[in-house]
């Protein structure tokens, strides 16, 4: 039984549950993969990109993989899993993830001043006389308020470290007051670049190859893009004049922690496994190269949430997200996916995009080499097939102890048709919420409709103080929900039940 997180909330507020839709039977990935095939091999025809290659990692492996088309126009060598791809400013969650790995080693703080870091912005002239100066967390979330640099910015991954410093002692125009409003920044992660290697005493991609690159086994990526392997080199094309033309393959420069970052599929797959790994929290030994709670706090879109359609093709129809930046990542919340996170790569002679679902531990990328041909939209629509599919079961919650006996209990005060069986284990406002009368009135009642229920479906808990459940009865079902108040012993707080429609799964 799969239960949506509305169904508590709407038994809290004592309104209908929406209805549960019945689960399709599970396909395997290798029988969606001609779906998912045809998704992508349609947005290469339409965008014009020579070559890609995409992916999906599930169960901490990459599990399927394709490549078409070529890397290079010129000798037509294929594409494969390990062909070099540059991804653009999906670099910026490695930049993140840095930051906050600094935080936990104890060399920065979030909400140190970037300026501790970077000196030559202290002589900055801010848009107001109350302006906040910019603080770390302020640059990883793109509230520091510097305008949106899309393209610009792609085309300084190649200015020197000391012309990157001119250009900061110089100062930057704002597009808005910091803190109030987001705006996306390839500059404002080119300063967080910046601030890895002052604080870390290393060069930024010293840094990330050592911490996060090579524990991780991506022994082929790095930023050294023209110097990679030519055999395994995806060289990046535009597409002008209905022909393509060869992009200039931009050095490693002060620009790199905003986009400057190469990967194969084959490496790429275990940056996602691994980010995906640090979900649920749970108690077994944590030997990531980065905490599994810190993993998890690049998910937090704590500034400036907007309501935005799902991208692909069921964006139309789909219910609207909620969607923020986190750290290095987008975020939303979806109605069938559930939490994604997500971002993709635009770059002069490169697109990509991944998207990732914690909540069942699977995310789908791809890569191509056509500049701002990011697989967006096919990406999300092979996370929708693989939810119509059946192939995204929602990771389980364990039933906490003290829910499973606050349940039990519940149970006997139906069957009893009193609260006698809750004796001692009510919270000091159940009572005051409801009567003990009111409570057998209403016990009477639903037995009058649906009978006993001497049968229950598996919980559905919704942390360690919540739960879903269903009780099968003799003449129907209730769906009903308990929440637990935050007391040492637990004690209940609230109870909710209803009768299911007949016509309900």
């Amino acid at each position: 039984m799969r239960w949506k997180s509305g169904f508590v909330f709407a038994l809290m507020l004592g309104v209908a549950a929406p209805a549960t839709a019945q689960e399709p039977a599970p396909k395997t990935l290798d029988q969606l993969a001609p779906e998912i095939d045809a998704l992508f091999v349609k947005y290469q025809a339409e965008q014009h990109i020579p070559g890609m290659v995409y992916g999906v990692v599930k169960d901490g492996k990459l599990a399927y993989v394709k490549g078409v088309g070529v890397q290079n126009i010129a000798d037509k060598r294929p594409v494969t899993p390990d062909s070099l791809f540059r991804i653009a400013s999906m670099t910026k969650a490695f930049t993140a993830l840095s930051i906050l790995k600094l935080r936990d080693d104890g060399k920065l703080r979030l909400d140190d001043l970037a300026e501790q870091y970077v000196p030559e912005m202290k002589g900055w002239t801010y848009p107001t006389a109350d302006s906040p100066r910019i603080r770390i967390r302020d640059l990883l979330q793109h509230v520091g308020g510097f305008v949106t640099d899309d393209p610009w910015g792609d085309r300084q991954q190649v200015l020197p470290q000391d012309e990157f410093t001119k250009l900061i002692a110089a100062g930057v125009p704002f597009s808005r007051v910091p803190q109030s409003q987001h705006e996306y920044s390839n500059f404002g992660y080119a300063l967080l670049g910046r601030i890895v290697a002052r604080a870390s005493g290393v060069a930024y991609t010293d840094y990330v190859r050592q911490t996060i690159l090579t524990p991780l086994g991506m022994t082929s990526s790095g930023f050294d893009a023209p110097g990679a392997p030519k055999a395994r080199y995806a060289l990046g094309y535009r597409w002008e004049d209905d022909k393509w033309s060869a992009e200039p393959e931009m050095v490693d420069g002060a620009f790199n922690a905003m986009g400057g970052l190469q990967v194969s599929a084959s490496d790429y797959a275990k940056w996602v496994a691994f980010l995906l790994s640090a979900w649920p929290a749970r108690d077994d030994a944590d030997t990531g190269p980065v905490k599994r709670a810190t993993v998890r706090e690049m998910a937090q879109g704590l500034n400036f949430v907007s309501v935005t359609n799902r991208i692909g093709a069921s964006g139309a129809t789909a219910c609207k997200q909620a969607a923020a930046y986190g750290m290095g990542w987008r975020v939303a919340q979806d109605c069938d996916l559930g939490l994604t996170m997500a971002h993709g790569g635009g770059y002069p002679g490169y697109g990509s995009h991944v998207m990732l679902m914690p909540d069942h531990g699977v995310g789908v990328f791809a890569l191509s080499n056509r500049t701002y041909a990011g697989p967006s939209a096919p990406a999300w629509d092979t996370a929708v097939l693989m939810e119509q599919a059946g192939l995204l079961p929602d990771r389980a919650v364990p039933v906490s102890p003290s829910v499973a006996d606050m349940f039990a209990a519940a149970r006997g005060a139906y069957a009893a048709g009193n609260l006698a069986p809750l004796d001692g284990k009510l919270a000091m406002n159940f009572l005051l919420d409801r009567s003990a009368e009111n409570w057998a009135a209403e016990f009477a009642r639903l037995k009058t409709e649906v009978g006993e229920c001497p049968a229950a479906e598996p919980l559905a808990p919704m942390g360690a103080m919540s739960t879903a459940f269903r009780l099968n009865c003799d003449k129907g079902k209730l769906d009903g929900m308990l929440l637990l108040a935050p007391t040492t012993p637990a004690t209940l707080q609230a109870l909710r039940l209803r009768v299911v429609p007949a016509e309900q799964p």
